[in-house]
C-alpha cells in the first residue's frame, strides 16, 4: 500500500538505482494529436510521459518536450521495444538507440536519453525476450537509458529472466485496474522489489457504470474513473491514466484530500475477474 500522505508528485524510488519515478504517469497510445496531448499534459502537471516504438509516436513526444521548455531532467520518459531485430543484439541495439534518438536528441554536451527503457511484450518467445534484454542492457551501459524494466510478463517469463539477465528490471508495467488486478504477478514481482506501472488503469472508460464504483464515487464526490485511480495509487501502483481532454488530465490529477476507506477498497477487491477482466491482449501466459 502507498503511505496515507502520498501526493501524485511524489517520486517513488527505483530497486538498485539512484533514479525515481512520478507516482503518476500519462499513456500516450492512440492519441490523435499525441505532440498536442503531451503539452497539455505537461501543462496540467504530469512529468511522467509513457511512449513506445509500437505507438509511433516518439517523435512527437520529443517535439512536444523540446516546445515546453521544462528542462528535461525534470522529466521522466518511458518508452518500449516489441519484438528484436534480425534476431541480433546488435541489430536491436541499434533500434533502440533510435528510439532514443527521436524522443531526446541532446542538448550541447549533454547526451539524449530516456529515463526508463522496457521490453514491451513477452511473446518474442524466449530466445527473443533474451536478445531484447541483451540489447537494453546494452543501452543502459552506455547511458541511452537510465534504467530498463518489463511490460506484460507474467511470473514465468520473470523466473526466466534469472538465468540470462545482469540486470533485474526496475519495473513491470502491466494492465491493472478493479476488475484485473493480477495479483499472482504483482505477489512476485513485489517480492523482487520491482515497481508496478499500471495501464488502462480507468479501462479505457468502459466499466465507469459499474454500480459499486459509481456508489464509492457518490460518497466522496467523484468520477468512477477518479476512483479507479484512486485504488491503483492507494495499492501502491502507477497509474498511467490516458485522456486527449485536458480537462479529464486534471481530473485524473486530482487525487489529494480524500482516501478510500478499508470498505470501499475490500469492495473494489470483490470486484475481480482475472484474465476475464483484461481489456488488452493477454500475453502473461504465453511461452
Amino acid at each position: 500500500m502507498a503511505p496515507s500522505n502520498y501526493s501524485v508528485k511524489d517520486l517513488v524510488p527505483l530497486m538498485g538505482s539512484d533514479a525515481k519515478i512520478p507516482r503518476i504517469g500519462y499513456g500516450v497510445y492512440r492519441s490523435n494529436d499525441c505532440k498536442a496531448a503531451v503539452l497539455a499534459a505537461l501543462s496540467t502537471g504530469y512529468r511522467h510521459i509513457d511512449t513506445a516504438q509500437f505507438y509511433k509516436n516518439e517523435a512527437d513526444v520529443g517535439e512536444a518536450i523540446k516546445t515546453s521548455g521544462i528542462p528535461r531532467k525534470e522529466l521522466y520518459i518511458v518508452t518500449k521495444i516489441q519484438q528484436p531485430v534480425e534476431n541480433s543484439v546488435e541489430r536491436t541495439l541499434e533500434s533502440i538507440r533510435e528510439s532514443v534518438q527521436r524522443i531526446d536528441s541532446g542538448e550541447g554536451d549533454r547526451k539524449g536519453y530516456v529515463d526508463l527503457f522496457l521490453v514491451h511484450t513477452p511473446a518474442s518467445g524466449r530466445e527473443g525476450r533474451e536478445i531484447l534484454w541483451g540489447a537494453l542492457e546494452l543501452l543502459k551501459k552506455e547511458g541511452g537509458t537510465i534504467d530498463i524494466g518489463v511490460s506484460n510478463y507474467g511470473t514465468e517469463h520473470l523466473f526466466q529472466m534469472e538465468t540470462y539477465a545482469s540486470i533485474i528490471p526496475v519495473c513491470n508495467q502491466i494492465e491493472v485496474h478493479p476488475f484485473c488486478q493480477q495479483k499472482e504477478v504483482i505477489s512476485f514481482c513485489k517480492s523482487k522489489g520491482m515497481v508496478i506501472t499500471a495501464y488502462a488503469p480507468i479501462v479505457r472508460n468502459r466499466r465507469s457504470d459499474d454500480p459499486v464504483l459509481v456508489a464509492i464515487g457518490h460518497n466522496h464526490c467523484r468520477h468512477p474513473t477518479q476512483v479507479m485511480i484512486k485504488w491503483s495509487l492507494q495499492k501502491g501502483y502507477l497509474p498511467l491514466p490516458k485522456s486527449d481532454n485536458p480537462e479529464r488530465m486534471k481530473a485524473n490529477m486530482d487525487m489529494e484530500g480524500w482516501e478510500l476507506s478499508e470498505e470501499e477498497m475490500t469492495q473494489i477487491e470483490q470486484l475481480d475477474e482475472g484474465q476475464d477482466g483484461a481489456i488488452c491482449p493477454y500475453p502473461l501466459n504465453c511461452p
